[in-house]
């Protein structure tokens, strides 16, 4: 059975081109490499960013339904639902009726809209920011009619919130994430958006952090969650956590 490449035999390429080949494949495993262990970007000092909406919170507008980090919901779905996240819930969701106008939190440029490996459906953006920085609004109710490069403005209107259900009563929201420009690493929103955080969290139903009783004092406030890497193993994999993994997930 003949198994030389359908090109021909290497041994009758040009020198120059075989020498090419064997030095792209020497390169391009040390640049993955390079890539997978990159640290992320720091936070900024100062939030850069402003809330996505343009009306004031409360129970009739959009209030803090859960917030970034190693919540209780997410832990006991932190394989099932996020895993591809480290088993953090890698995003803030802001409880709002379907149809609550979205606003770009900052001005930049609309790289994505639907992307579906980013989840986060029936629609998505994400733009890209002056700052290296991108926001990604999920659970839109609509696809935002925006072709990808368009520039947007802080404060533009860029969609409406949706519900992941598809019912608009069973549990509608926006999903806001942060990322870094390679969209592999993600931060606590609470970190990058100017506001009353505490006065949010006042009234959100999911305030409550999943404890590790090994290290009690970690993890345990927003704003002091870890940053994620997408696809990397869980960060809550708790030998003793509180409350108790009941449901064993």
């Amino acid at each position: 059975m003949d198994v030389r490449p359908a090109g021909g035999n290497a041994m009758t390429r040009p020198p120059g081109v075989l020498a090419i080949l064997l030095i792209v494949a020497a390169v391009l495993p040390q640049v993955a490499l390079a890539r997978q262990i990159e640290p992320p970007p720091p936070a900024p000092e100062t939030p850069p960013f402003r809330l996505p909406f343009d009306i004031p919170p409360g129970p009739g507008s959009w209030f803090l339904v859960q917030p970034y980090g190693s919540t209780r919901q997410a832990y006991l779905r932190r394989v099932s639902w996020y895993g591809g996240g480290q088993g953090v819930h890698f995003g803030v969701d802001f409880a709002a009726p379907c149809g609550t106008p979205v606003v770009a939190v900052d001005s930049g440029t609309i790289i994505k809209i639907d992307a579906q490996e980013h989840g986060a459906g029936p629609h998505n953006l994400l733009i890209l920011h002056e700052n290296g920085f991108v926001s990604l609004y999920g659970h839109l109710l609509e696809r935002p009619p925006f072709a990808a490069f368009t520039p947007v403005q802080a404060g533009q209107a860029i969609g409406v919130t949706g519900d992941p259900d598809l019912t608009c009563s069973s549990r509608p929201h926006l999903h806001l994430e942060i990322r870094d420009r390679s969209l592999y690493y993600g931060y606590d929103p609470v970190n990058f958006i100017a506001t009353d955080w505490d006065s949010l969290a006042l009234v959100s139903p999911g305030m409550a952090f999943q404890r590790d009783l090994d290290a009690p004092r970690r993890w345990a406030l927003p704003g002091d969650q870890p940053v994620v890497r997408f696809g990397d193993g869980l960060l809550n994999a708790f030998a003793r956590p509180w409350p108790p993994d009941t449901l064993g997930w």
